[in-house]
């Protein structure tokens, strides 16, 4: 036995922990300086082009989010605290803090180590890389979208930034949480996570406290991370290793297809599968159901992206109204684009038949080319959905603001219809979205150098920069109308470009067209 081995038998667990680590650190497959310096370029450029405008335009115009006192800023700092929270735990449930690489994992799994040693220290490491993080963006939202930070309130702006340190702090604890605990914890705490925030932005709201309303949120939050991160760490030590096995080698392909352009697949990775409801898809007599039974059916085999979907329609629906119902507010704009983009995101959680409508285009010569048949069985109810639904909650919306101003009543339906069309366009494009293109990945010179990485980047999110450039656009048109011939257009040239994506663009596609 050499002295070499003596010292590794007497070492401590950390020690260990760390020499395991070390060495596999020290593996060939790492990122090499290449790598790490056209990550540093890429993201150079995004923050150049993209980033600095935005924050320009946003640093020279009036605050989003104006906050004239602490009565103001305590309902406020509630709201995101809760969000965040929140967020953490949804994260945590899908790519937590001890998802580590599968390789690694094992060798850690086949020592004498428990789960305590080498899962606890890396969760310390991650959670403090976490809230720095989470520091920063707090922080800096406030910076960009509120004037806490702005004013000459002393005492506001300290207790705004106790708040951020108080986000920061629970945040990754919320994040292991969810990671660790059961669906029943993580519910009691989402429970408990509203509840304290409605008890603090009552108390802070209503002037009890004399100002000190963020200061409370900021102490509550402060507690609740100490409490919470004691219970969340004592749970390590009994974490399912076989359930973390299979999550780290779910996130480890998740990562491999996101690095090589095809996020959406890895996106479907975290996909839910159906469950139940297979015999309410059939009548009584043998036959199926009517085409928005059949949509209802399957959205509800996949509970959670219905929960979604129930969640982001109908609150997109109403901010988008809202957004449109008093075009000179300042946040008339912003509640547009919010409104819109929810209202994207939840109509690709309303059911599985965009999935289905994909595969029948790509496969036509297996399921057959009737189109009418085709459209109306995958398309009627996702369509039928995501009308219905933003258009009641855009209503109930609008009766809060009624009476409207003068004529305005004819131009926010029409510009609410165009904003839904302009969004079931844009999830057209994004579903049918295939394998990467090899022609992104050419190099684009220009004179800030080679920006095929940004196309990449577009490609990734394309359903998206549709709906936000769409609706930037709308807003800059004089007439509503001159908006609606906007989003009708860059919808017919989305269903366009999806139907290209799928191989259907070709001199047979009008005749097929012919055929509904």
């Amino acid at each position: 036995m050499t002295t070499d081995s003596i010292t590794a038998v007497e070492a401590d667990p950390r020690a260990r922990v760390h020499a395991v680590r070390q060495r596999y650190a020290r593996r060939g497959d790492r990122a090499t300086v290449h790598d790490w310096a056209y990550t540093i370029y890429l993201t150079a450029i995004l923050g150049f082009v993209y980033v600095a405008p935005v924050v320009y335009l946003v640093r020279t115009s009036r605050a989003l989010v104006p906050l004239d006192s602490s009565e103001a800023a305590t309902p406020v700092v509630c709201l995101v605290a809760a969000a965040v929270v929140w967020g953490a735990q949804m994260a945590g449930r899908f790519w937590g803090p001890l998802v580590l690489k599968p390789f690694l994992l094992h060798v850690f799994m086949s020592t004498d180590l428990s789960p305590t040693h080498y899962l606890g220290t890396i969760a310390r490491r991650r959670l403090a890389y976490a809230g720095l993080g989470t520091l920063l963006a707090m922080c800096t939202a406030a910076f960009l979208l509120t004037d806490l930070l702005d004013r000459s309130d002393a005492v506001l702006a300290a207790q705004g930034v106790a708040v951020a340190v108080g986000i920061g702090a629970v945040a990754p604890v919320a994040w292991l949480w969810g990671q660790v605990r059961t669906v029943r914890d993580n519910l009691l705490l989402a429970c408990g996570v509203a509840a304290a925030a409605g008890v603090v932005a009552l108390l802070g709201g209503s002037g009890l406290l004399g100002g000190g309303g963020p200061g409370l949120a900021a102490g509550v939050l402060v507690v609740s991370a100490a409490l919470l991160g004691r219970a969340a760490f004592r749970s390590v030590r009994a974490v399912d290793l076989a359930r973390l096995a299979r999550e780290s080698a779910r996130a480890a392909e998740a990562q491999t297809f996101a690095w090589t352009g095809t996020l959406h697949h890895a996106l479907d990775l975290y996909r839910p599968e159906p469950r139940g409801h297979t015999s309410a898809l059939v009548r009584p007599d043998g036959r199926l159901r009517g085409y928005l039974a059949q949509g209802a059916v399957r959205a509800l085999r996949t509970r959670g992206r219905a929960i979604a979907a129930a969640v982001f329609l109908p609150a997109g629906g109403a901010v988008l109204t809202l957004g449109l119902a008093e075009p000179d507010a300042r946040l008339a704009t912003f509640s547009w684009v919010a409104g819109a983009a929810a209202v994207y995101w939840g109509s690709g959680w309303v059911g599985e038949t965009w999935r289905g409508l994909r595969d029948e285009l790509t496969l036509a010569p297996l399921f057959g080319e009737w189109w009418g048949g085709m459209l109306a069985r995958t398309l009627a109810w996702p369509v039928v959905a995501v009308a219905v639904t933003v258009g009641a909650a855009g209503g109930v919306a609008a009766l809060t603001r009624w009476p409207l101003q003068d004529g305005r009543t004819a131009e926010v339906l029409l510009l609410g219809a165009a904003s839904v069309v302009l969004v079931l366009g844009a999830r057209f494009l994004r579903e049918m979205k295939m394998n990467l293109p090899i022609e992104l990945l050419l190099p684009v010179i220009t004179p800030l150098g080679d920006l095929s990485g940004l196309r990449v980047f577009v490609w990734q999110f394309d359903g998206l920069v549709v709906v936000l450039a769409g609706v930037l656009v709308m807003n800059e048109m004089p007439t509503a109308t001159g908006a609606a011939l906007v989003a009708l257009g860059m919808a017919a040239w989305s269903v366009w470009a999806g139907l290209r994506r799928t191989g259907w663009a070709r001199r047979g596609l009008f005749t097929r067209l012919g055929r509904l």
